[in-house]
């Protein structure tokens, strides 16, 4: 958002002492009017429902991601793995978890975010949320390869290294999963789409 245009600053420079002062005839800025946005009229639950399908589809995988993710970390907190998982099935979770997050956000931002963007800045892509999928990504590259390494025998599992690479991608991870809702949910979705308009969309 581009800054607020600054009044002018006063001259610094004082007047000689011998030269009387002379009344200005330019009007004295005026602060700018501050305009309030008129709130919009309450929703009825249809329309909730339809302003609010995005945020709930989108939540409703995020859950998933977010149960996976605790998954994890409680593991490498506990330094135990799950009752009854083996290492390779711990490792093929993992890997199931980058797979299905990595497919995730590609049909996001083939599919879903082209569309928001046309009025949406938060989904154009110089704006936060494709940064942070470029900030997840890098993280599951290196979770992936941590992984692969482990499956190949290059390396021990060792759960304290495992949850350093978790943690190295998991605040803007957790953050993403948490802005991508809010910008979905109904409030905010009804400032910029019809209920028609709504009812079209890719997801």
């Amino acid at each position: 958002m581009a800054d607020a245009a600054q009044d002018p600053q006063p001259s610094t420079h004082a007047s000689p002492a011998s030269e009387t002062p002379k009344s200005s005839s330019t009007t004295p800025p005026q602060p700018t009017p501050t305009t309030t946005e008129k709130p919009l009229p309450k929703l009825t639950p249809s329309e909730f429902r339809t302003y609010n399908s995005m945020a709930d589809h989108m939540d409703y995988f995020h859950s998933h991601f977010r149960h996976t993710w605790n998954m994890l970390i409680t593991t490498c907190d506990s330094n135990k793995r799950p009752s009854g998982m083996s290492i390779r099935q711990f490792l093929a979770t993992i890997e199931q978890f980058i797979s299905h997050l990595t497919m995730h956000h590609t049909i996001e931002e083939r599919h879903i975010f082209p569309v928001l963007a046309k009025k949406m800045p938060a989904f154009r892509k110089e704006l936060e949320l494709l940064s942070q999928h470029k900030q997840i990504h890098e993280g599951l590259e290196r979770l992936e390869e941590y992984v692969g390494a482990c499956r190949r025998g290059e390396k021990e599992l060792r759960l304290s290294e495992l949850k350093g690479v978790l943690e190295s991608f998991g605040g803007v991870l957790w953050e993403h999963l948490d802005d991508e809702v809010r910008e979905l949910g109904a409030e905010n979705m009804r400032k910029y789409w019809t209920v028609e308009e709504m009812r079209r969309m890719p997801m």
